[in-house]
């Protein structure tokens, strides 16, 4: 199925790249930084890092923000909330809430890549309140409940 999604770049980040795939069949579409000038991250640090665009989905879709692996693996660079929710009715700056979890500090300037989003179906779901619920072998078991 293919959805239409509006993106409006918000004014004074004409310069700021739109949203793109990095490679044809990728499932996320790289997000980049819209700061104005060098954003430096100190190790344990977090920062609400704009990126120039806002969004109109239709209905029933969803966009989630995802840290970018490599980011990840070689700065310690990841995402709070992850993934972090664009609900559709949504029409402000999409933000991504950056950490550094690394041993460095890390410069994030404008135009570089910071996070991934993804877009996903949302279901209609109707919640119906019952006195109990259908057993299975799992039960209540959580957390750690089948081992290591």
């Amino acid at each position: 199925m293919s959805y239409f999604v509006q993106i409006l770049k918000l004014p004074g980040n004409e310069n700021v790249n739109l949203p793109r795939k990095m490679s044809e069949q990728a499932s996320g579409y790289d997000l980049f930084a819209a700061v104005e000038g060098d954003l430096t991250l100190a190790p344990g640090a977090r920062a609400l890092v704009p990126t120039g665009i806002a969004l109109a989905m239709p209905d029933g879709l969803e966009a989630q923000i995802r840290p970018r692996s490599g980011l990840a693996l070689k700065h310690g660079i990841t995402c709070l909330n992850t993934p972090g929710t664009i609900d559709a009715d949504y029409r402000g700056e999409i933000k991504v809430l950056l950490i550094n979890l690394g041993q460095e500090p890390f410069t994030i300037a404008r135009n570089e890549r910071i996070a991934q989003m993804v877009f996903q179906a949302v279901p209609s779901v109707t919640m119906v309140e019952v006195e109990e619920l259908t057993d299975t072998e799992r039960g209540a078991g959580g957390f750690g409940h089948t081992g290591k």
